[in-house]
């Protein structure tokens, strides 16, 4: 009988010969690594080739002993020469096996069982390789990074489609999951935001695309208050533990004239087993039930203390109450202090010239009284003290108080910072820019929703350190879906 390996140990023997002869003796160290990379990488190809064939060959001597006794699964036929090809990461290789067959029935084929060859070409290591290059830069750039460390095993719409199909058991991957478990006084807290992210036009929600077919104002340019209607509203969710940090005011903002440096200001909570995540696809209201989901799997007895902490917008704001009053948790609502901060400085502009240092000062004395608990005092006072501007003036003035006024029941700073809760979203903000900024704002991208919505869940998934995990359980599912049927034949 032929070594099954030979092929493999010829390609051997050769790189050891060229390796040890005149034509590698003088050449730089960086040619030296592209040569045995390249070498190396082809040699590893053959070895697998090598070893599928000894399988070929043992599978053809296995069913055509026990096809003579008696059929296998109804298929009283035996046909061999079957092939199919496999692009991998090591190159394309191909795949002989027998086929199982029977009049009216469809073949089967034990090897692809046995293998747990997914339905298509591409390997299950090459499907992992596409979306973890795919998830941190564009296609274009991961087609190039897969061609050099894999030859030309894919084009950019076979990876989009690898990359989409890889993300289809997320939901119930996390649905199974059980979280780490806290302690009964450990913070849990939920954070959403909305992202915009341009997309391709049969991609924009229904009245997205109808403005988007509006004829704009001028030709050239976009009018004042008119938008393009090229994005879709994507959602954000985080849902992260974190010990209760109690501060006062002036740990958070300094006083009018600035630190002593005396005492060094309290810190605030930090966010520990942070879970992200987002959906284009989703409505706001089915992402934020995920993330209650993820919230009472790691309380599912409601006796932690639950804190939401929002952007201040109301929509946003009337879905968490929604929910939590479904699920009959109580939930206290906390605005970003950070937007508050954002109202205060533009109105400070009203009061004071550009540049003025006193400005600073002015903000510092409202944010503190905001924080003390004096919400509808500050703005009371703000709107008194603005009687006397300029009527071109008072519109930031306008905006910040109706902004305090609103928001009053969710501006409860002084109980927050006594409980030591979070009074910030820079969790979600940072989520945000990653989940969103860094990938799928790409300059020229334009999404269609299935590419969208694969790219953001698998970075949520990448981000939350649960990749690895997730595609185990996945090859579980995807080989139940290509094989159960003929699961039977492998055992």
């Amino acid at each position: 009988m032929a070594d099954p390996f030979d092929e493999s140990r010829k390609s051997f023997e050769f790189l050891v010969a060229d390796l040890t002869g005149p034509a590698t003796a003088t050449i730089p160290h960086h040619q030296l690594e592209d040569f045995v990379a390249q070498r190396g990488r082809n040699m590893l190809r053959q070895l697998l080739q090598d070893h599928l064939d000894l399988r070929a060959m043992r599978e053809e001597s296995e069913f055509s002993d026990r096809h003579a006794q008696s059929p296998v699964a109804g298929r009283n036929r035996l046909e061999r020469g079957h092939v199919r090809q496999l692009a991998t990461v090591l190159g394309p290789v191909t795949v002989r096996r027998v086929a199982l067959r029977a009049p009216g029935k469809r073949n089967i084929y034990p090897a692809d069982v046995v293998l747990s060859l997914p339905a298509g070409r591409h390997s299950h290591g090459l499907r992992r390789l596409a979306v973890l290059e795919a998830v941190r830069s564009s296609y274009d750039a991961t087609k190039s990074a897969i061609e050099s460390r894999c030859g030309p095993v894919a084009g950019k719409r076979q990876l989009e489609e690898l990359v989409a199909s890889a993300a289809v058991d997320i939901d119930d991957f996390y649905a199974a999951k059980i979280p780490a478990p806290a302690g009964p006084t450990t913070l849990l807290v939920i954070s959403a935001d909305g992202k915009g992210i341009v997309m391709r036009s049969e991609a924009l929600r229904e009245p997205t695309r109808r403005a988007a077919r509006t004829a704009p104002l001028f030709r050239t340019r976009l009018a004042s208050g008119e938008k393009p209607n090229r994005k879709r509203m994507a959602t954000l969710a985080a849902v992260y533990d974190t010990d209760p940090a109690p501060r006062r005011a002036h740990d958070v903002i300094a006083i009018p004239g600035g630190r002593t440096g005396e005492r060094r200001p309290r810190p605030g909570p930090r966010a520990t087993n942070t879970w992200l995540t987002g959906s284009v696809a989703k409505d706001p209201g089915e992402v934020i039930a995920d993330a209650f989901d993820q919230a009472e799997a790691r309380d599912p007895t409601h006796e932690r203390p639950w804190i939401a902490l929002v952007d201040g917008d109301l929509h946003q704001i009337g879905l968490l109450r929604a929910e939590a009053t479904r699920r009959r948790v109580s939930v206290h609502i906390v605005c970003d202090l950070v937007h508050v901060r954002q109202y205060l400085w533009r109105c400070a502009w009203c009061f004071h010239a550009q540049g003025d240092p006193a400005a600073e000062d002015w903000v510092a004395e409202h944010a503190l009284g905001i924080l003390a608990g004096h919400v509808r005092h500050v703005a009371d006072l703000i709107e008194s003290d603005a009687a006397d501007l300029p009527m071109d003036r008072r519109e930031s003035v306008a905006a910040a108080v109706g902004y305090l006024r609103r928001h009053a029941e969710y501006l409860c700073y002084d109980t927050a910072l006594t409980r030591g809760w979070p009074i910030a979203t820079g969790v979600i903000e940072g989520a945000a820019r990653h989940l969103v900024r860094d990938r799928l704002e790409i300059a020229s991208s334009r999404w269609g929703l299935d590419g969208a919505e694969a790219i953001l869940r698998l970075r949520a998934l990448v981000g939350n350190g649960h990749f690895d995990e997730y595609w185990k359980q996945h090859l579980l599912r995807e080989h139940q879906r290509v094989h159960l049927a003929d699961r039977q034949i492998a055992a």
